[in-house]
């Protein structure tokens, strides 16, 4: 027993011995690490003091860059406002240098021209130069331009074909606008400048709305500088509609619309009816102001080019002469909403039209006084020979604005003239084509056109059933009379 309880005690002493070795062990690798640790952070922070000095020294070197480019700057920028006060002043010295030397030569050359009459008055009272009006000269600095394209027509035994060639209508006519603008455009010689004749405006006025030509053409043709063709253009065109719409483009009086209504029925047999209404659009440059008021959408898709435009309604008689016009509304509106912003429409609601029909297209709604063709699918026989007859009415419009457009080219192509001017153009083209459809001026077949004026369904096709009832028994009386005709069958 004291053998093995020995045995145990030595081997216990000898792990005891081992036991103290290892934790001696362990203790020194734990402090060797500490200070392997304590060095790598120390090392970290010394680099991260020396990144934010480095920092602080970039910051340091850039504000000093960033000074130095602002006082260069300011003293650039200095120095260039210094330049330009400078410049400014020296090219206001050659201004008013300049102006005085313009207002001594014309002062001069007024001088000259005062002394060169005085001399001619004097000298020579018999002189063989041609002068107008007082006989005053002209002043020197006046552009002499070649005139003689219109002396040549201006010419009695000029070819009667030519000149209504080149102003869609005859000598005669022409003469007959001429004498009644005459108070209304005719202007006085001044001392230094002779007026334009009456003749020659309204030709400058007329060959530009028959043509549609630019204004430089037209003042090459005529002589004239191109903003006073422009001016005479806008002049005429307002004396036309103020001097000569009273008289050749009114509503017809009681007498009239008695015959009216006669030769309607003759030519369809359709009652009452005292007009036949069309509205057509007129393409402009797209305006600045309300662009999408003037797009023409229709237009646009079938053209497939972006058009705007605005509109012209007009009533016809029989013979194609304009009773009544509504100018100006913009292109995106239909045809009813034009209707309806017009004079007639509130002439007709006031009673003007009670009894009586304006025949319309398609595009227009059926009312107590406008009577339209039935759109309806699955026509009866009828309804076929009732819109065969009223579109006879119809086509009276449209042929007199397809001569319209045919006889005044301008309206056929975008012009020149301003939006706001553009109503007075327009209304003296109606006011001139009634005056050559009175006088039975004949057109060129050459100049007319196809209308193409998309029609559009109004958003309230009714408006009146008794009107529907009436437009049925209208029907009924054609077919049952033998009033229509067969091209429906």
């Amino acid at each position: 027993m004291n053998n093995g309880d020995n045995y145990k005690r030595r081997r216990k002493e000898r792990f005891a011995d081992e036991d103290g070795y290892d934790d001696d062990s362990c203790s020194s690798d734990h402090e060797t690490k500490k200070k392997d640790l304590n060095g790598i952070i120390t090392s970290l922070l010394l680099l991260e003091e020396q990144e934010k000095r480095d920092r602080d020294e970039q910051d340091e070197a850039s504000n000093e860059e960033k000074l130095i480019l602002e006082s260069t700057h300011r003293r650039k920028t200095k120095t260039m406002l210094e330049f330009y006060s400078e410049f400014q002043d020296y090219y206001s010295e050659i201004e008013e240098t300049d102006r005085v030397k313009r207002k001594k030569s014309r002062a001069m050359a007024a001088s000259v021209a005062a002394a060169s009459v005085n001399q001619t008055e004097n000298q020579a009272p018999n002189n063989h130069i041609k002068q107008s009006g007082s006989g005053q000269q002209r002043r020197l600095w006046v552009k002499d331009r070649s005139k003689a394209w219109w002396d040549d027509c201006n010419r009695p035994d000029y070819p009667e074909e030519e000149f209504k060639k080149a102003f869609r209508m005859s000598k005669s006519t022409f003469e007959l606008i001429c004498e009644e603008l005459n108070s209304a455009i005719a202007k006085e010689d001044t001392t230094l400048r002779n007026a334009i004749p009456v003749k020659q405006r309204v030709a400058v006025c007329i060959w530009r709305l028959a043509t549609g030509e630019p204004l430089r053409l037209v003042s090459k043709r005529f002589g004239l500088g191109i903003s006073t063709c422009h001016k005479l253009v806008l002049e005429v065109c307002s004396a036309i509609r103020s001097v000569l719409m009273p008289k050749y483009l009114q509503w017809p009086d009681e007498d009239s619309l008695r015959k009216i209504k006669e030769e309607f029925e003759g030519s369809s047999g359709i009652p009452n009816v005292v007009g036949s209404m069309y509205t057509t659009h007129i393409p402009i440059i797209a305006p600045k102001i309300s662009v999408a008021a003037y797009f023409n959408k229709r237009h646009t898709e079938r053209n497939q080019k972006t058009s705007y435009s605005i509109t012209v309604q007009g009533v016809v008689d029989p013979r194609g002469v304009f009773t009544d016009v509504c100018i100006g509304w913009p292109g995106s509106m239909n045809d009813d909403q034009v209707l309806e912003k017009s004079a007639l429409y509130q002439r007709a609601n006031g009673g003007l039209l009670k009894g009586v029909w304006i025949v319309g297209s398609s595009g227009y709604p059926l009312m107590d006084w406008v009577l339209v063709p039935y759109t309806q699918q699955h026509l009866t026989w009828t309804q076929h020979a009732f819109n065969e007859k009223i579109g006879e009415i119809q086509r009276v419009a449209k042929e007199a604005f397809g001569r319209l457009k045919g006889r005044w080219c301008c309206l056929q192509k975008r012009t020149e003239v301003k939006l706001q001017d553009l109503p007075v153009v327009l209304g003296a083209c109606c006011v001139l084509h009634n005056i050559c459809e009175m006088r039975n001026e004949g057109l060129d077949p050459d100049l007319k056109i196809e209308l193409l004026d998309d029609e559009t369904v109004p958003e309230v096709a009714l408006r009146s059933v008794s009107s529907m009832k009436v437009r049925d028994a209208i029907a009924h009386n054609l077919l049952h009379h033998g009033l229509a005709g067969t091209a429906f069958l």
